[in-house]
């Protein structure tokens, strides 16, 4: 089991912002081929002597200006695989190691594995966002707050992070907030189909009472 079906499935009891949360972990090697293949049909080409950071510009303002929520879909991978290099061949596999302890349920030496992925490139955002995703998990919401404030200090576009931090303003009953969360989300990637409904129901809720 991939360390994102594990956390779609411990999600099913928890707020759907979650499965955004957790969705930037790599697919296993039997769903690339078939996530490479939808890639190349709905993501526009871009120049291949772009920086990394050029490149990735690139996709946020093609999944700003996507309506569609499929194709938008495919540009929301194509940014997450690159969130998932480091850029360290170190970092990378502490990274894989934490993945292999979280599917394992080895919560703890999964934690030991992203505090030395901070420790070697605390500028890596991923190894941040993995962290608050197994706090969130664990029931730490207080450091998951900690580690998406950070997460989003180094990538403020980071909409898995927001999704995250929808998810804990949800449990702590700040509907306003957790609006304010989904609205931040939604200006970076407007057609996901969850966030739209979270925003719609959590304002049809102010609403009604301030009437």
């Amino acid at each position: 089991m991939s360390a994102m079906r594990f956390f779609a499935l411990i999600s099913a009891a928890l707020p759907l912002a979650l499965i955004l949360f957790a969705s930037t972990f790599p697919a296993t090697a039997a769903e690339q081929p078939a996530a490479a293949a939808k890639k190349d049909v709905i993501v526009e080409q871009t120049d291949d002597n772009n920086s990394p950071k050029q490149h990735l510009d690139q996709l946020f303002s093609q999944l700003k200006r996507e309506r569609d929520p499929e194709k938008a879909s495919g540009i929301a991978n194509e940014i997450r695989m690159e969130w998932n290099d480091s850029g360290s061949a170190t970092v990378n596999l502490l990274m894989q190691w934490a993945d292999k302890a979280i599917e394992e349920k080895r919560n703890p030496a999964a934690l030991d594995f992203l505090d030395e992925a901070i420790a070697l490139k605390p500028d890596y955002a991923e190894s941040w966002n993995r962290r608050a995703t197994l706090n969130f998990v664990m029931g730490n919401y207080r450091k998951s707050m900690s580690d998406i404030e950070r997460v989003l200090d180094l990538e403020p576009r980071h909409f898995g992070a927001l999704s995250g931090m929808a998810a804990i303003l949800s449990n702590s009953g700040n509907d306003q907030l957790t609006l304010k969360a989904w609205e931040r989300f939604l200006d970076i990637y407007p057609a996901e189909r969850t966030a739209q409904e979270q925003a719609n129901t959590l304002a049809e809720k102010l609403a009604g009472n301030r009437t």
